[in-house]
């Protein structure tokens, strides 16, 4: 039987939100791109300034960054694109210089490439103060390819999304995506993605109750 990867509950995601909407824009970005953009951690770390087109709202992951070295151009979405404008606006005050996109702000790596280890600490550190301890770097990434199974996704769309050179991997998400098929019916999972970008990027979003939380 193959095994199913975990994803949060929608209360455990906002319980996420609430501790990762305090941290400074690199990690909101970063959260929001991973998310967005399905990235693996190795994917996401190791992006560039010049895998980045803003003009199209689309980045290159690289093929020697990902797990089956396939490239690919993915895109992400109008409120990721305003968070990442704030990122690189903020990152011009650490370095000028063209190269990895996201950079160390410790005193002992300034100005450094982010590391793969720093990274799941933030995250790790995150999920601790959420309570949801299971949330993972690859979390984000589950998320994402569930909610595009929901969405109705042919699978070899969310295959060539994912990176997934067969889309034996990819089933994983399709089933997953079966145990809310009831939610489905009750809300468009268009809905459901858009929330889930306007909660990372920190824009104002309407909740079930009708309400608008900033």
């Amino acid at each position: 039987m193959t095994k199913l990867p975990w994803i949060p509950s929608d209360d455990q995601w906002l319980s996420v939100l609430d501790i990762a909407r305090r941290e400074p824009v690199r990690n909101r970005v970063m959260l929001a791109l991973a998310y967005d953009a399905a990235l693996r951690r190795e994917e996401l770390c190791s992006l560039r300034t010049d895998d980045i087109d803003p003009a199209h709202r689309t980045l290159r992951v690289r093929a020697e960054t990902t797990k089956n070295r396939l490239e690919r151009v993915v895109p992400y979405s109008a409120p990721t694109g305003v968070l990442l404008t704030s990122y690189l606006a903020h990152r011009a005050t650490i370095s000028r210089a063209r190269g990895p996109l996201f950079l160390s702000e410790s005193r002992r790596n300034h100005a450094q490439p982010l590391s793969l280890w720093t990274w799941s600490k933030v995250v790790r550190r995150i999920a601790l103060e959420a309570e949801v301890e299971r949330f993972s770097t690859h979390t984000t990434r589950h998320l994402c390819l569930t909610d595009l199974a929901r969405m109705g996704w042919e699978i070899h769309a969310i295959a060539t999304f994912a990176g997934h050179r067969h889309t034996d991997s990819t089933l994983r998400y399709i089933h997953l995506s079966g145990r809310d098929l009831a939610d489905k019916l009750n809300r468009g999972m268009q809905h459901i993605h858009a929330w889930r970008i306007q909660a990372l990027t920190g824009e104002q979003m309407p909740t079930t109750d009708g309400a608008v939380h900033g």
